[in-house]
C-alpha cells in the first residue's frame, strides 16, 4: 500500500468515525479523541487532515451530499418515467439515512448545525422534486389541472417530516411506510394511464443497486460511472 493510499484510507476512517460521533452525540458534545479513538489513528493523524471539529463536519457532509447526488442521479437514468423517479429516488435516499451513518450524520449536520455549508440538501430536494413534476406534466403523467407547486409541497413536506420523526424510529423511512405514503400521494399526482404503470414500492433493479451488501464510498464512485 502506498503511503497516498493510506493517507487515504486514514481519511476516510476518520470521516466515518466522524459521522458516527456525530449520529451518536451530536455536533456539539462530539469529542475530537473519541473520533480518532474511533478511526484507531492518533490525534497527531487527525489534526493532520482535519484543522477543526468544522473540518471535519464538512467533510462528513460533503461525502454525504456525493452520496445521495449518485444515488438520485442512478434512480433518474435506470427509473422508466419522471414519476417513477420520484418514487425511486425517495426509497434510495430514505434507504442510505437508514442504512449509512455517513449519509445519515452528513444530512442532519446540513439541515441542524449552525456552521456555513454551501450545500442546501433539504434545498436540493424541493428543486429535484419541483423539476420532476415538471418532468412529469411535460410526458403526459400529471393531470393539467394539477398545481404543481401545491404537489411539491406536499411531497416535500411529507418526506421530511418522515425524516424528522425517522431521528427517533427509523422505521419511518422504512420501505414500506414509503409505500404507504405514495398510494397517499399518486392519486393526487398521476394521471389513471399512468398511475396503473407505477409502483409505489420502488423499481427493484434501482433499489437492490443501492443496497447495503456494497462498500459506500465504492458503491457511490460506481454510481457516479
Amino acid at each position: 500500500m502506498t503511503k497516498q493510499e493510506r493517507a487515504m484510507n486514514t481519511r476516510h476512517a476518520l470521516i466515518r468515525s466522524a459521522a458516527q460521533a456525530f449520529d451518536q452525540f451530536g455536533y456539539t458534545r462530539a469529542k475530537l479523541a473519541g473520533i480518532s479513538a474511533g478511526a484507531g489513528v492518533s490525534s497527531g493523524a487527525l489534526h493532520f487532515h482535519f484543522d477543526t471539529k468544522a473540518a471535519m463536519a464538512a467533510a462528513v457532509e460533503s461525502e454525504a451530499a456525493r452520496t445521495l447526488h449518485a444515488l438520485t442521479r442512478h434512480a433518474h437514468r435506470k427509473s422508466p418515467s419522471p414519476l417513477q423517479a420520484l418514487i425511486d429516488s425517495s426509497h434510495v435516499i430514505a434507504q442510505q439515512l437508514r442504512w449509512d451513518v455517513v449519509v445519515r450524520a452528513g444530512f442532519h449536520l446540513n439541515c441542524r448545525t449552525a456552521h456555513h455549508s454551501e450545500t442546501n440538501l433539504r434545498q436540493e430536494w424541493l428543486e429535484c422534486v419541483r423539476h420532476t413534476l415538471e418532468r412529469s406534466a411535460t410526458h403526459g403523467q400529471t393531470p393539467p389541472q394539477a398545481v404543481r407547486e401545491e404537489l411539491t409541497a406536499a411531497v416535500v413536506g411529507a418526506t421530511a417530516g418522515f425524516e424528522a420523526l425517522a431521528r427517533h424510529d427509523r422505521t419511518w423511512l422504512s420501505r414500506h411506510t414509503l409505500t404507504g405514503l405514495w398510494h397517499t400521494l399518486l392519486p393526487q399526482l398521476a394521471t389513471p394511464k399512468a398511475l396503473a404503470q407505477l409502483q409505489p414500492a420502488g423499481t427493484e433493479s434501482v433499489i437492490h443497486a443501492t443496497g447495503p451488501t456494497a462498500d459506500r464510498p465504492a458503491a457511490a464512485h460506481a454510481l457516479r460511472g
